[in-house]
């Protein structure tokens, strides 16, 4: 399938891993693009988001929006982000149904996997086990949207697949410390100490949980390559396969946005899971997939970002 000339829809298409895929498909060539912002268009409501996808006709819906959070936003707000995740994807799926729309491409989660899945993740171990607490409503609600594409399709014959990206980080990203990841908040954290000439700063858990990361514009590519050259039922995992440890993570950042320091680990918050880090041979084997950013680069065009770009 050539996504160009057709009309796309792309949910969360103004936020951080959404504008980086409505770029990927405006320099295909993609110009029917259909952006629908939450002010407008609540997509927990089912009569709005049936007659979204009744007024605007598209082809292909790509659903990205999402409600998320760091460990500590999923610790404080686990209803929230059960309700909003679910009802958002069952509202949109079905209209999409109702509207008799070619393709949806899903974008899950990693939170779903159990907590113990064996490494690297492989896509059968998905229903293996419970996810990891502190995420699991998040990831709970996401893995749900697998189980309604796979019902979908059996019964109506519909074209819904699914992807399981790792974590992101780039440019565009959250910094909010109350509620980002761990990459853009020891960016934040780590320029933030360097210009006041602090020589501590403080982050959470043991620094001993291993995770993967994908630069956003790999992510988007991945998103894209998926709507073109795949159509099964199957969940597909989107990453690097490469892990490292949190401690490592934050050295790493420290030295490039030169805060020489030290890092102090409050032990009394949570790790979140242990490790992460995916098997991605289906990705490439299927649509063609392998991440072209190391982890160095891209969290060096990441700092540049921020540091550009920030609120001061």
């Amino acid at each position: 399938m050539s996504m160009k000339g057709k009309r796309i829809l792309v949910t969360g298409g103004a936020g951080f891993l959404g504008s980086h895929v409505v770029k990927r498909l405006k320099d295909q060539g993609c110009t029917d693009l259909i952006i629908p912002r939450s002010r407008e268009y609540d997509l927990r409501d089912s009569t709005v988001t049936v007659s979204l996808l009744k007024n605007t006709k598209p082809d292909i819906v790509v659903h990205l929006a999402a409600s998320v959070g760091g460990i500590g936003a999923n610790r404080r707000n686990p209803g929230t982000l059960f309700y909003d995740n679910a009802a958002m994807g069952i509202h949109l799926i079905e209209a999409a149904r109702l509207a008799q729309v070619e393709k949806v491409i899903i974008c899950g989660t990693i939170c779903s996997y159990p907590k113990f899945t064996p490494v690297p993740f492989k896509e059968e171990a998905l229903w293996d086990g419970y996810p990891e607490e502190t995420n699991a409503p998040y990831g709970l609600a996401k893995k749900m949207l697998l189980v309604q594409s796979q019902a979908y399709r059996q019964q109506y014959g519909f074209n819904s697949i699914y992807l399981l990206p790792v974590n992101l980080y780039g440019p565009r990203d959250n910094f909010d410390l109350e509620s980002s990841h761990v990459i853009p908040a020891l960016i934040r954290k780590c320029v933030e100490a360097k210009e006041k000439g602090e020589q501590q700063l403080h982050a959470w858990g043991s620094g001993k949980a291993t995770r993967e990361f994908l630069y956003v514009e790999d992510a988007a590519e991945a998103i894209v390559l998926a709507a073109e050259k795949y159509d099964d039922g199957e969940p597909v995992n989107i990453g690097t396969g490469h892990e490292i440890t949190i401690k490592d993570l934050a050295d790493l950042i420290a030295e490039k946005a030169g805060f020489t320091g030290e890092i102090i680990w409050d032990s009394s918050k949570p790790d979140g899971q242990p490790r992460r880090c995916l098997d991605v041979t289906k990705s490439k084997q299927l649509f063609g997939f392998e991440a072209r950013t190391t982890l160095e680069e891209g969290l060096q065009k990441t700092i540049d970002w921020y540091v550009k770009n920030r609120r001061l």
